[in-house]
């Protein structure tokens, strides 16, 4: 199916709308709140398409289908994202296509990164994924565990510590939504005090509950199905 251009370009509008009306709505600055197209399982097509409307920073969860896109797309000036879960057999891969991760779950995963990140780009952007609902079946660190990690990924050169990522338990319910965001901009701003830290990320919220972490502090919001709809299940991203 061929992606519609102008199905594309309304909804990414739509979602600034939200945001700056969410902004307002919680005595915040639209400008610090920055949107992030998920573009996971949807062709290049679609993400030119959102590139015309004005989109610049994308989220990838899958390398398999991510690395062929940043390549076939390296001529145009695109920030990359990787959000998925971070295996670190192909750590190698991530260190050299993109520009930020906002999966960082371990010491190890960190240092292989640091590593292999190429000399000749910046610092690869780094989050540190935080499983703020303790369920088993996310990826995330605990947050007693996030103090020690943040100091040691501070240590390594070839990465840059900005803040924090987290996929809580969904929620239909908006001031249920509202409470492990709270929870983790309070955590994000304690790390900032004690450790003296220049953090700028809070990366929470996506489609069904980004107003909810615009209440709550968020500076990025991770939104697919609401600007390119439902997954695509084929292998139609080429």
């Amino acid at each position: 199916m061929k992606p519609e251009p102008l199905k594309i370009a309304q909804a990414i509008d739509t979602v600034k709308q939200q945001i700056v009306h969410a902004a307002h709505q919680f005595s915040r600055s639209p400008e610090s709140i920055q949107l992030l197209a998920v573009s996971k399982t949807h062709p290049v097509a679609d993400i030119m398409l959102a590139y015309q409307s004005g989109q610049r920073c994308f989220g990838e969860n899958y390398l398999q289908e991510a690395v062929p896109k940043i390549q076939a797309l390296r001529n145009y000036k695109l920030e990359w994202h990787f959000i998925g879960q971070l295996q670190s057999n192909k750590t190698r891969l991530v260190a050299e296509n993109f520009d930020w991760v906002q999966s960082l779950e371990t010491l190890n995963q960190a240092q292989r990164l640091n590593a292999q990140r190429p000399q000749q780009l910046p610092p690869l952007n780094v989050c540190i994924q935080i499983n703020i609902s303790q369920e088993q079946q996310k990826s995330g660190i605990e947050l007693d565990e996030l103090p020690t990690l943040a100091r040691l990924v501070m240590k390594l050169p070839r990465l840059r510590l900005r803040g924090l990522m987290t996929l809580p338990a969904p929620s239909q319910d908006f001031e249920q939504q509202r409470i492990p965001f709270r929870t983790l901009c309070t955590i994000y701003q304690q790390l900032q005090a004690e450790l003296s830290l220049e953090l700028d990320t809070l990366s929470m919220g996506m489609s069904h509950d980004m107003v909810a972490a615009i209440a709550e502090g968020a500076t990025l919001v991770r939104i697919g199905t609401a600007i390119f709809g439902e997954r695509v299940k084929s292998a139609s991203w080429q």
